[in-house]
């Protein structure tokens, strides 16, 4: 029997539970003509674009195979791309987050570079190839920018005596659910971090797929956004949030449908204050629920498995946000 999928995927960019995403909302053949656009290179504009941030969002996953979703952050041009296959972060990592254990020689790591008060953003997948006490250097596996839809613009500074040679050790907090003050957060937030990961084929897996090439193992972090509450919390380890159109790309979604475990990375922009949290996904397709949020296209649910809310963590202040025009036609809850 032919692969359903064989016409539209042999050389395509995507692996599959992309493609199973892409072919249950028609969109198969059309992203195999599109998957071009996801290079194994940065083109200049996404390097400068990377060297001018003073910030990075990071992907990365654990030895449990749990993703997390993490900040990096230094004056611009901690970031530098020395070649178009490779960005080099000079930085440190953040107290408490879990990228400080995550990182390793050939880690896989998603990384995301976004400009919110201009609302640009890009994309760049790959691995850890040196690592030091400065920093790290990451090889492009995947380099693709996307659309600037449901991005809230504020723009970021960092607050006076940030690079303190002895910085205070923030109060952090772990829990197994999300408390009064986690909830607090999230509640009011407008944006949000996602980080999943894609564990690649076994031998006998990938000679199913007749003749499609799989990527390699890889993580994907990514941005979401919305009105302010549109993360709902139905208890203390439960969160459901709308899944509106997007680029049909379906990296998250399609990373989900194979390994249904994310990290979430929520940022109070006036405290500084920093909550990650471990979850596993659940896909909600269709239904009276999604029916009932104008604008959704599904739904995730979100499963607390860990949280770690460190306080002041980010020493970034962001201006006031004007949330997004794309946001004005869609519900909330």
């Amino acid at each position: 029997m032919s692969h359903p999928e064989m016409s539209a995927a042999e050389d395509t960019a995507f692996h599959s539970g992309e493609r199973a995403v892409q072919q249950r909302v028609g969109v198969l053949e059309k992203m195999a003509a599109r998957s071009h656009v996801i290079r194994s290179f940065m083109p200049d504009q996404h390097r400068e674009f990377f060297q001018q941030l003073p910030f990075l969002i990071v992907g990365s996953i654990d030895r449990q195979q749990q993703p997390w979703a993490s900040i990096v952050i230094g004056a611009p041009g901690f970031v530098t791309s020395p070649d178009p296959e490779h960005l080099e972060i000079r930085t440190q990592v953040l107290p408490a987050d879990p990228l400080q254990l995550n990182l390793a020689d050939n880690a896989t790591v998603g990384l995301l570079g976004i400009e919110p008060h201009t609302r640009r953003r890009n994309r760049m997948n790959g691995k850890v190839e040196k690592l030091n006490p400065a920093g790290w250097t990451v090889k492009v596996d995947q380099s693709f920018g996307n659309c600037p839809k449901y991005i809230q613009a504020r723009q970021p500074g960092f607050i006076e005596n940030a690079n303190a040679a002895a910085p205070v050790v923030p109060a952090t907090y772990r829990a197994q659910q999300l408390d009064t003050a986690m909830q607090a957060l999230i509640a009011a937030a407008d944006t949000f971090f996602i980080a999943t990961a894609y564990l690649g084929k076994s031998a006998d897996e990938s000679a199913t797929a007749s003749g499609v090439a799989e990527r390699q193992q890889g993580v994907d972090v990514s941005h979401r956004g919305g009105k302010p509450g549109f993360v709902r919390i139905d208890d203390a380890r439960t969160l459901t949030v709308p899944d509106f159109v997007g680029n049909f790309f379906f990296n998250t979604i399609g990373n989900l449908v194979e390994h249904p475990r994310a990290g979430l990375l929520f940022i109070d922009f006036v405290s500084g204050d920093l909550l990650y949290l471990a979850v596993t996904a659940e896909l909600i397709w269709d239904g009276a629920e999604v029916a009932a949020f104008k604008g959704a296209e599904r739904l995730l649910r979100f499963h607390v498995e860990q949280a770690i809310r460190v306080e002041a963590s980010l020493p970034l202040r962001w201006s006031e946000a004007e949330l997004s025009p794309a946001l004005a036609p869609m519900g909330s809850w």
